[in-house]
């Protein structure tokens, strides 16, 4: 689906990203964690065309990212962290930019602005920042192109509606369909992602599904004077731990000690999940 090779891209004279490589595959529903700056909203603007690499390639189903022909286009919709929303109303909108998307479902729509409690009758301009971009995600993955980038999506939703995302986004994944969710809230993807791609010091240096991270490793409380872990940090009943897993244990993966570990260079982390 998307296939990123030796990727190398900057602002001025300050470098994101230095010859980065991923690949991402249909039936999956990606997470991209990075610190504040890291550049996730940069590479996710490359995997979308929005800007142009300074040395390498990103293409989506063999299209050129930064070629933005109409074959690619209608394949991909991105959802940025900021909209800015015409001064009509959401069937309006639909009117107006559905044609441009083969497979756009009005009923899918419609359904969904239900789901989330958003009117398609009130100019989208009179709507609150949190119902503005709930209308862009229905509309996002109403249009049911292959490849949907989001980015920060949960900023503006209250904490119900943060569970209907989930819930929503669940719910369109199909075997055909890539989709990619940057966020710095970790725990808005708890239960939603399968893979988690971890963007640190100009390259992604975890790109792993969460069950093959599970198989390698567990992630719960061990007595605060224990030893042997790879990460811990302390917690109100001792310390919440990554460790080994050596006896074929099962754990749910704790997607935010797992990204704090990482950020901290914890090599020895890093080539065990690698």
């Amino acid at each position: 689906m998307v296939d990123i090779s030796q990727l190398t891209f900057g602002y001025g004279k300050q470098k994101l990203f230095e010859n980065l490589n991923l690949n991402l595959q249909p039936g999956h529903i990606y997470g991209l964690l990075g610190k504040n700056g890291a550049g996730k909203s940069t590479l996710l603007k490359n995997i979308a065309g929005l800007v142009l690499p300074w040395s390498g390639a990103c293409t989506v189903k063999g299209h050129s990212a930064s070629k933005r022909l109409p074959v690619f286009l209608q394949e991909i919709f991105f959802v940025p962290e900021e909209v800015y929303m015409p001064a009509v109303t959401a069937q309006q909108f639909v009117d107006s930019t559905a044609h441009f998307y083969p497979n756009f479902n009005r009923a899918q729509f419609a359904a969904m602005l239900a789901e989330f409690d958003v009117r398609d009758d009130k100019p989208l301009t009179k709507l609150s920042f949190g119902q503005q971009k709930k209308v862009m995600i229905s509309f996002g993955l109403s249009t049911n192109t292959s490849l949907l980038i989001m980015d920060e999506p949960t900023n503006g939703l209250d904490i119900p509606s943060k569970s209907q995302f989930r819930k929503i986004i669940a719910s369109a994944l199909t075997d055909e369909r890539c989709v990619i969710i940057s966020t710095h809230q970790v725990r808005d993807l708890d239960n939603l992602i399968d893979t988690v791609l971890v963007l640190h010091d100009r390259k992604i240096v975890i790109a792993k599904e969460l069950d093959a991270i599970a198989d390698k490793l567990v992630f719960g409380t061990i007595p605060a004077n224990s030893t042997g872990y790879l990460y811990a940090e302390e917690g109100m009943m001792g310390l919440n731990a990554i460790t080994l897993n050596q006896n074929e244990e099962y754990s749910k993966v704790d997607m935010e000690l797992l990204f704090n570990a990482v950020i901290t260079n914890n090599k020895s982390l890093i080539d065990i999940l690698n």
